[in-house]
């Protein structure tokens, strides 16, 4: 267990404040991970086993940007190619594009090590400076994804105390469109296809359209 540590943060759901994975006792070192088995030596310590659940979950927070880069950097230098190959590793490929897409929304500088990347997923639809605003109050307060989630749905009905908070660089705004069936489903398939959610997809075609009124 000892040579795969990996620097990172708690749990999504707890108070996001990152703490150094400390050093494994020797008898700690002896956990053995498998494919499908954890085996812990039996005798350790409480502070090992903490240890050890931490850096079992960095692993796995970690493992959600990596495969985002992953499938990112097959369908830039294997367009033709990726997809089949992504098949055939038997990775689900919707999860790997749901990934991809979060990744894409946030550049490696922009990513915060103290936060989930679960808690990137839940501002990944919003504009950059209304993403930065979010995830500074999450990690200067400490905030979990799902208290995260909260204070978003709070802020799209309009509560007060949200929309006192903004720092006037971006304001969060609520459309309703009434349209059938078909129409939605093949909006749902064209943001799908440009690996983005219908939110973000929708946001970035109005965003195409004000460009090209305002340009004429």
């Amino acid at each position: 267990m000892g040579e795969w540590k990996v620097r990172g943060c708690p749990r999504a759901d707890l108070p996001a404040v990152a703490k150094p994975a400390g050093k494994l006792t020797k008898a700690a070192e002896k956990a053995t991970a498998r494919r499908t088995t954890l085996e812990l030596p039996s005798g350790i310590t409480l502070n090992d086993w903490q240890r050890i659940g931490k850096q079992l979950y960095v692993a796995a927070d970690s493992s959600a940007w990596w495969l985002g880069d992953w499938l990112i950097y097959g369908r830039s230098a294997y367009p033709d190619r990726y997809q089949r190959a992504v098949e055939e590793t038997q990775l689900d490929y919707q999860t790997l594009r749901n990934y991809a897409w979060v990744a894409r929304r946030f550049s490696p500088l922009r990513r915060r090590s103290a936060l989930s990347f679960q808690h990137h997923a839940e501002v990944a639809s919003l504009p950059e400076s209304e993403q930065d605003y979010w995830l500074d109050r999450a990690e200067r307060l400490g905030w979990s994804r799902n208290f995260l989630r909260g204070r978003l749905k709070a802020a799209r009905q309009g509560a007060p105390e949200e929309a006192a908070g903004r720092d006037g660089d971006g304001i969060s705004m609520r459309i309703q469109v009434n349209v059938s069936r078909d129409r939605r489903l093949r909006w749902a398939q064209a943001a799908a296809d440009a690996d983005q959610d219908l939110q973000g997809w929708a946001m970035s075609i109005l965003d195409y359209a004000a460009a090209a009124v305002l340009k004429e």
